[in-house]
């Protein structure tokens, strides 16, 4: 019932019957209801106002006035009616109400109109056309339509607001470009959590030459960029269905968009581009209480725009993750040397167009951006070779449809940016650089020794059979030599059949999936009813493998501490390489400690045995073991916390043994995670128990101030965590670093003395830093006088381009880190 109906009720002239004098109040109560219990429509002279809604006829969404997080002002909108309540779409998010006297209600010529306290409108839909009978409804996709009353079950709208998104992408929603009307649809990033005003991103098609999607600001600054569309997919981005999603494209001459099909196994989900700048998949399973994180874009460094400068490649899996192309150097090798990689490369040789000058095909990448090009629909790939050899302004070319064999020609001039190794695709989108006559030859040289390699295999087959088998030999019996054994026997642990490991997780069920690391992906189980488990399963096309297994399984079956996880068993079973863990219910504690919300969960008090937790962990790996242990990958997502928040070292896939006399060690494959790493190991390979000192000092500070140490931003410099600390210790301001969720549960001296340890195990040089025997006796007492620290290692000033694009919350691996992070977007 709408207000018209109320206002013609309340002017009915009052009998003097007793009866009706009775009833009268609750007549009048009954109207006031209005529409709050009417349904899904709105009919022409009818309005809702605050406390009304619109409920879809699934029960699925609501439309009605709200206020967002903190703030008092109101807001027309759509949400999910589920726990909790979610916002999907909003009208006014220019024009808010400052009041509670805001309705909305639909004009004699059919638009959709929300008007203020003094009945001025403030939002419009615009609609086009006039209707005669016109009806709003709120569809059970989330969609509110504008049509003629007479026409409910069509599709005919003259308005709707997935015409209009907000933040949000709902199932059914098309996302992009009307050619025919200009229309287009993109999302917007609310301003903050109180509101829902335009905020700092967008994601948006850009469809010049060939459609793309970017992640943009609002200064046009490119965040991130699926690649071009190549006739099957975007080169850099999957369109296969999942479980969840069934995305499509539909480009013809009329329009371009993306959709999702919604899926038909109770689970909900949804597109958000949120306050920060990430675009996430969110799904919600009837039986949950909040959202999940399937994915989000960027979803790692590779994802940032031009994360590799002009004529860069970017390769996630491997340390340094830049380099240059093919006939390319570093334009400043110095800024390369400290991984800052974005002043890009340039030619080392010129281009004259002279005679032998060819092309190197690099496979399976995002195509480069599209900003000097030329694009022919109709050419071959072997045209587009020869068009390109006649330009001397043209240094790579491609297909622009990969489908059906390949046709379509795009050729590129000047810088290539954004180029980034992409494998995990269905159609394999190559691209073509050309290179000077002399580069080709540097590089068909080792082609040829290769073939004369080839030629000679049969004559040296035999002498390299006996070689491996020498080494096999030398390599057994040095791991016994240092404390490892070897035999299937020794692992020390329950081996468990394969049948059992997917019983225990319902077949790998991506509902039981709660990570993904650089082995692979990690699921939860239950191997009883009271053993609950997290089971870590080696990808098969992971590059890392069988040595960090086997190193992982020897090491925790020989470690017995409270605070390191413990290994409940392992499966070997045909090709699988599976780890079976204790399950640590609050999962890990860059969770807690880097989450603005869960930081207040763990306050001082815990913090600090977390850190005592660590400190006698490490230390038992480093003294007390049998087996002096480096662990080399010590970061927040590798301490674990069980259901009391004990916290517990986890992942020694990377870790080494010290036999002996022996006090430092050096590899030339350098593992681990920027920002945690020591400077000697991170550029000379060297590696000892003050490697690990330093990553605890980098740890504690994380503790102590809630931040990343990578990716840290301050206004007045541009030092990472570290730099910042120890600016603020030479100041005489130390406690400035403690995170606001502690300020009230605090213990200065303690917070102080954490903060002076931390700037201790960071000191540049590992002989300056103490070991972590003296680190657990000086932080558990509050006696001993500290020496004054020096400086800590990468102190130094990065680019404000460098530290934006570290922003994204996620962690930084180099080559064969192992590491549990949330899934990824492909």
């Amino acid at each position: 019932m709408g207000k018209s109906k109320r206002k013609s009720l309340e002017g009915i002239e009052m009998k003097r019957h007793p009866l009706f004098t009775f009833l009268y109040p609750f007549m009048v109560f009954l109207s006031v209801l209005g529409l709050s219990n009417a349904g899904d429509t709105l009919s022409s002279g009818q309005s809702i106002s605050n406390g009304e809604k619109l409920v879809s006829s699934g029960q699925r969404f609501e439309l009605g006035f709200f206020s967002p997080g903190n703030s008092k002002n109101r807001f027309l909108g759509i949400w999910y009616k589920i726990t909790p309540e979610t916002v999907v779409w909003v009208a006014n998010r220019k024009s808010p109400l400052a009041d509670s006297n805001g309705s909305l209600t639909i004009t004699n010529d059919g638009a959709l109109v929300l008007l203020n306290q003094s009945k001025s409108v403030v939002w419009s839909s615009n609609s086009s056309g006039t209707l005669t009978n016109p009806v709003a409804q709120l569809l059970n996709s989330g969609n509110l339509v504008l049509r003629e009353n007479s026409s409910l079950s069509s599709d005919e709208y003259s308005w709707q607001s997935f015409d209009y998104p907000s933040d949000t992408q709902l199932a059914g929603m098309n996302m992009g470009l009307n050619l025919a009307t200009g229309l287009e649809r993109y999302l917007t990033s609310w301003r903050s959590a109180d509101d829902p005003s335009p905020g700092d991103y967008m994601y948006r098609l850009n469809i010049q030459g060939l459609p793309q999607w970017e992640l943009v600001s609002t200064d046009s600054v490119i965040k991130f960029r699926t690649g071009p569309w190549n006739g099957a997919q975007f080169s850099g981005a999957s369109m296969e269905p999942s479980p969840v999603s069934k995305p499509a494209l539909i480009y013809n001459a009329s329009e371009i968009y993306v959709t999702y099909e919604p899926p038909s196994n109770g689970v909900i989900t949804r597109v958000m581009l949120n306050q920060s700048g990430l675009l996430q998949r969110l799904v919600y399973v009837n039986w949950s209480t909040a959202w999940d994180i399937m994915y989000s874009i960027p979803n790692d460094l590779c994802d940032n725009y031009a994360k590799c400068g002009a004529n860069g490649f970017c390769r996630i899996n491997q340390a340094p993750i830049c380099e240059c192309l093919h006939g390319y150097t570093p334009k400043s090798q110095e800024e390369w040397d400290v991984l800052n990689w974005s002043s890009g490369c340039v030619r080392i040789l010129p281009l004259n167009c002279s005679i032998g000058e060819g092309f190197l095909k690099l496979a399976g990448v995002k195509l480069p951006d599209l900003i000097d090009f030329w694009l022919d629909k109709n050419m071959s790939l072997n045209k587009c070779k020869a068009e390109c050899l006649k330009n001397c302004s043209c240094v790579a070319y491609a297909n622009s449809d990969v489908t059906g064999g390949g046709s379509g020609c795009l050729m590129w001039f000047g810088n290539l940016i954004d180029i980034r190794e992409f494998q995990e695709v269905h159609y394999e989108q190559d691209i073509f650089i050309r290179l000077p006559a002399s580069e080709l030859d540097a590089i068909q040289t080792p082609k040829i020794k290769k073939r004369l390699i080839i030629i000679g295999i049969p004559a040296i087959l035999g002498f390299f059979i006996l070689a491996m088998a020498i080494w096999a030999i030398y390599r057994r019996r040095t791991l016994k030599a240092r404390g490892w054994r070897t035999g299937k026997d020794d692992f020390d642990l329950p081996l468990h059949d394969f049948a059992t490991i997917a019983a225990a997780t319902d077949n790998f069920s991506w509902r039981n999936k709660i990570g993904e690391g650089g082995f692979g992906p990690v699921y939860k189980g239950n191997l009883s009813v009271d053993q609950e488990i997290a089971v870590k399963r080696l990808s098969k096309n992971s590059r890392q493998g069988l040595e960090e297994f086997m190193n992982e399984v020897v090491l925790i079956a020989k470690l017995q501490h409270r605070n390191l996880v413990g290994l409940v068993g392992c499966c070997t079973e045909r090709e699988e390489r599976i780890l079976i863990y204790e399950f640590m219910p609050n999962g890990s504690l860059d969770h807690f400690i880097f989450d603005k919300d869960k930081s207040f969960s763990l306050d001082w008090k815990r913090r600090f045995d977390i850190v005592m937790g660590i400190a006698r962990g490490l230390l038992y790996l480093h003294q007390d073991s049998k087996l002096q242990i480096i662990h080399r990958d010590l970061k927040a997502s590798n301490i674990l916390l069980d259901a009391n928040l004990n916290p517990k070292i986890s992942d020694f896939g990377l870790a080494r043994i010290f036999g002996g006399d022996e006090k430092e060690a050096k590899t030339s494959r350098v593992m681990g995670t920027y920002g945690y790493m020591s400077p000697e190991y991170a550029f000379d390979g060297k590696f000892s128990v003050k490697s690990d000192v330093f990553s605890f000092g980098v740890l504690l500070l994380e503790i102590v101030s809630g931040k990343k140490n990578r990716g840290f931003c301050h206004p007045n410099h541009h030092h990472n965590l570290l730099g910042h600390a120890w600016l603020l210790w030479t100041q005489g301001r130390a406690l400035e670093l403690l995170n606001e969720s502690l300020c009230n549960s605090a213990i200065e001296p303690q917070v102080e003395r954490c903060i002076h340890v931390g700037l201790l195990c960071v000191q540049k040089f590992p002989t300056d830093r103490p070991a972590m025997s003296t680190v657990a006796s000086i932080l558990g007492s509050e006696g001993t006088v500290l020496p004054q620290p020096k400086q800590p290692g990468f102190f130094m000033e990065t680019s404000p381009e460098n530290l934006s694009s570290t922003s994204t919350g996620e962690d930084f691996y180099t080559y064969g880190a192992v590491s549990i992070t949330m899934p990824e977007a492909r």
